[in-house]
């Protein structure tokens, strides 16, 4: 794996719309343009620029077109995900806007930086490891993704890399949000944009309590703070875990297995019940959600039917990816075996 960043990627793209902008100050004039005023002219882009709302999506047509006539191949399921089938192997280029991660054996990859180079003005950085504050961890049995770097900033930011760490990322408090009002002087929503990025990439076992605070945010007690903090605690003892990609021979080892649950009436103030579900993908976390139902459920039962809806949903999409990326690299697809999910049958007894 290879990260390279593509240097102001986003001049590459052909504008397909006239755009006129101002003659910015300090360009030169024609002299026979001089006699009139500076502000009653403009100019015509011929590329895209920085902070044009039409950018982003005139530098991906721009890329996707030139890799598209190098064989490579993708879909609407994954548009930003660029396969190609050779002789050896397969090679497999992500992109996320300049940042391409380039997939493969080493000539291969080798191959696929000289041709994007050859179009593009390009840095290379090497193997990848670490990108958007994922830390990429590489070894002769699989890759481990976490983000301890961006878990030690967050802890300085706000002033606990000295804290003791705790076991269990959640307390025992209670529900009643008329209890202990009071206002922390800190930055309660800061804290929770950093620990949401966690765990939407790296940390599931804090999802559920990191969305439960995220609903006090326009009204945060103390009760709400130490909460936080607890949850600090936590990350402060287990900075270095992550998810871990091993390396597995036999096909029939990644298969796609879902976990779906449910707190029926959790809150019992609204009569919400709270969902959450994990996909794994060879044993490992791919995919994880927990939230509040939209629907008020007339029994256990009813909200765990919701709940193995809403999963299934999800998996439909991952069972959709996966058969293109493996169909795409030659691979064994897991179309033609069912997803096994799992739920608890307390509902049915």
């Amino acid at each position: 794996m290879q990260l390279m960043d593509v240097v102001t990627a986003y001049l590459y793209g052909s504008l397909d719309t006239n755009i006129y902008m101002r003659i910015p100050e300090g360009l030169k004039m024609p002299e026979v343009l001089k006699s009139k005023p500076h502000h009653i002219y403009s100019i015509k882009l011929k590329r895209s620029l920085y902070e044009l709302k039409q950018s982003g999506r005139m530098w991906y047509n721009r890329l996707s077109e030139y890799l598209t006539k190098e064989g490579f191949c993708n879909n609407q399921i994954s548009p930003c995900s660029f396969i190609k089938m050779t002789e050896s192997g397969f090679i497999i280029i992500t992109m996320y806007v300049d940042d391409l991660n380039i997939i493969g054996s080493p000539e291969e990859i080798r191959q696929a930086v000289d041709y994007l180079k050859s179009e593009f003005e390009m840095k290379d950085l090497d193997t990848t490891k670490y990108c958007l504050d994922l830390q990429f961890k590489h070894s002769k049995d699989g890759i481990l993704i976490n983000q301890s770097n961006y878990i030690e900033k967050v802890l300085e930011h706000f002033h606990m890399d000295k804290a003791h760490p705790l076991s269990t990322p959640m307390g025992v408090r209670s529900l009643d949000v008329n209890k202990d009002l009071f206002r922390p002087e800190v930055s309660y929503l800061s804290a929770i944009g950093a620990l949401m990025y966690l765990a939407n990439n790296t940390q599931p076992d804090i999802t559920f309590l990191v969305i439960l605070l995220a609903r006090y945010s326009s009204t945060p007690t103390k009760r709400d703070w130490n909460s936080l903090k607890h949850i600090l605690h936590y990350l402060h003892g287990t900075s270095d875990m992550g998810l871990n990609f091993e390396r597995h021979k036999d096909a029939k080892e990644t298969n796609l297995v879902g976990y779906a649950d449910v707190g029926y009436l959790f809150d019992p103030y609204k009569a919400i019940s709270q969902f959450g579900y994990v996909l794994m993908y060879g044993g490992t976390a791919i995919s994880w959600r927990s939230t509040k139902q939209t629907l008020v459920a007339i029994s256990s039962n009813h909200a765990e039917l919701i709940a193995l809806y809403e999963t299934g949903r999800e998996c439909v999409w991952l069972r959709s990816l996966t058969h293109y990326v493996l169909e795409s690299c030659g691979l064994e697809s897991i179309e033609k075996s069912p997803t096994v999910m799992h739920r608890s049958n307390q509902g049915w007894v």
